[in-house]
């Protein structure tokens, strides 16, 4: 199936380990030009390098999203050195568990509001892509967390609010040909991941996590990423508001 991601350019926040490194490669796959940011420099530059090998146009800085006015500018950079930007991924998380202030904060900056500036800064180029191309594309990863709550915790509230936004933002922007898409993951399996550390630290628990999945597993990173690939294209033309759940039939609820 063409995807029609050929020449199509993709800046991609988080885009340099697990998911987002995933779907910065399967983009990449599919010829499109990608930037990617991250706060670590060297996992920057070997992602950029990676991405070159596979023949598109890649560039990638160490951005702390957190930093609205720095954000914004490396997104204006990042479309002029890739020539325009048709796909905005946010995929950085702060993963803060807890409840105590500093968790929400944490949460709210690196989750929330990093998204809010990523497209306030690229709604104008995603439009101009849109009105020459006829689809331009916004997609956030979220968390299956967003529907569970088995105790006071910041993280799904704030993952639950990322789904929220992203449906408002698609009905607001839909005529000027902008889609807006969640993808909501379940267990994610990666080195140096969250279940990477529980396998590790406690394997009885990670055990005990995979057997309540009825696929009996954690996702890898290609499984999102091919998920979040497809919304991004065109495609899926016609979605936009949609979150798509990505756990494995973990969770029970009827998505009407």
């Amino acid at each position: 199936m063409d995807l029609g991601l050929k020449g199509k350019n993709a800046i991609i926040l988080g885009g340099t380990r697990g998911i987002g490194r995933a779907i910065a490669d399967t983009l990449a796959k599919e010829g499109t030009n990608v930037a990617v940011c991250a706060r670590n420099t060297d996992q920057v530059a070997a992602a950029v390098a990676d991405l070159k090998a596979l023949g598109v146009n890649a560039t990638g800085a160490s951005v702390d999203v957190t930093d609205g006015p720095a954000l914004k500018k490396w997104i204006a950079d990042a479309a002029g050195t890739l020539g325009g930007l048709d796909i905005l991924i946010s995929n950085a998380g702060a993963m803060a568990q807890g409840n105590d202030v500093a968790a929400w904060e944490q949460n709210f900056q690196l989750d929330v509001l990093a998204a809010v500036n990523a497209f306030e800064a690229a709604q104008p180029l995603l439009g101009k892509a849109a009105a020459t191309n006829g689809d331009a594309a916004f997609v956030i990863i979220s968390s299956i967390s967003a529907a569970q709550a088995d105790r006071g915790d910041s993280y799904g509230p704030i993952k639950a609010a990322l789904i929220h936004m992203a449906k408002g933002l698609a009905r607001q922007h839909a005529k000027a040909g902008i889609r807006v898409n969640v993808v909501s993951p379940g267990m994610v399996f990666f080195e140096g991941g969250v279940w990477h550390t529980v396998k590790t630290n406690a394997p009885d628990f990670f055990e005990q996590a995979n057997a309540r999945n009825p696929t009996g597993r954690c996702a890898t990173p290609q499984e999102i990423a091919n998920a979040a690939v497809f919304l991004a294209s065109p495609a899926s033309s016609y979605t936009t508001g949609a979150n798509l759940i990505v756990d494995g039939a973990v969770s029970n609820r009827v998505n009407f």
